[in-house]
């Protein structure tokens, strides 16, 4: 009876509903980008210092207690110095509009056909897979890829398994770095340079190639397939999360619909390769 006595008292509308929506949102947000990473362990000491202030603030000892507030003055400062890079991508995620504007467009009208010829870069990794060939692709999405295209060597070539089998072989020159392939399918550039990500959760027995194809999921929508040079597994990156082992079947399903977000094309080009298959 007390608790309803008390609840009578609370006054909560939708406004305050949303605020706290919001407010949990953000803080979910914020957890997802500092999990796993050197950010955590700062995170918990700056608590650890302000919960040590305020000890000794209660125990009245002036002396300490003037020397952490003091770093406590200037925590806003030292928080943007510290988390830039966590900041950043929290903006990152605030700033992508286009999400729910594709949402809204593909609840209309449905999803567009990707422009990316998904067979060749199938059937390109395969033969890879086969002879331990490493490989890096990264497909463009929404988010621009420029830095990462100027980076490296342009070129605007139709990608087919030989030529991207041959960019990839260890004695081309172009073969290191990523190559990126943009919304029309067609290779914009070789030889570029990804961002490594900063988990520290992942598996140790991941390599730059991994860390990299997740560095660059970690910060924009890419879809990245990656071909293990060492054990010739085939792996695909998106928002931060890699699916690895995958069989030729299970990449086919991934890239299509992680290039076009909608289910029944899957369903559909999945169908239509499984009865080429019979």
């Amino acid at each position: 009876m007390l608790i309803l006595d008390l609840l009578k008292f609370i006054n909560i509308g939708w406004i305050d509903t949303i605020d706290i929506l919001l407010v949990a949102f953000l803080l979910h947000q914020s957890y997802l980008l500092v999990r796993g990473t050197m950010a955590a362990r700062i995170l918990l000491g700056i608590l650890a210092v302000v919960a040590a202030w305020a000890v000794v603030s209660f125990l009245e000892m002036e002396l300490l207690s003037n020397i952490l507030g003091q770093f406590i003055n200037v925590g806003v400062i030292a928080a943007l110095i510290l988390f830039q890079s966590e900041i950043r991508q929290f903006l990152l995620v605030i700033g992508k509009a286009h999400y729910f504007r594709n949402l809204i467009m593909r609840s209309f009208f449905g999803a567009t056909k990707t422009q990316v010829k998904v067979e060749a870069f199938v059937e390109a990794s395969i033969q890879m897979s086969a002879s331990l060939t490493g490989a890096l692709i990264v497909f463009e999405k929404e988010d621009d890829l420029k830095n990462i295209i100027k980076q490296g060597d342009e070129i605007d070539a139709i990608a087919s398994p030989r030529l991207i089998i041959s960019i990839f072989n260890k004695y081309c020159p172009l073969h290191d770095g990523a190559m990126v392939i943009g919304q029309d399918g067609r290779i914009s550039s070789v030889r570029g340079i990804l961002p490594l990500s900063e988990n520290t959760e992942l598996d140790p027995e991941l390599g730059t190639r991994h860390r990299a194809a997740l560095g660059v999921t970690e910060v924009c929508d890419a879809i990245v397939l990656i071909v293990s040079e060492e054990r010739g597994s085939i792996s695909v990156a998106r928002h931060g999360r890699l699916y690895r082992n995958l069989s030729p079947l299970d990449i086919r399903r991934k890239l299509l619909l992680y290039l076009t977000e909608d289910r029944k094309i899957v369903q559909a080009e999945v169908q239509k390769i499984e009865d080429e298959l019979d």
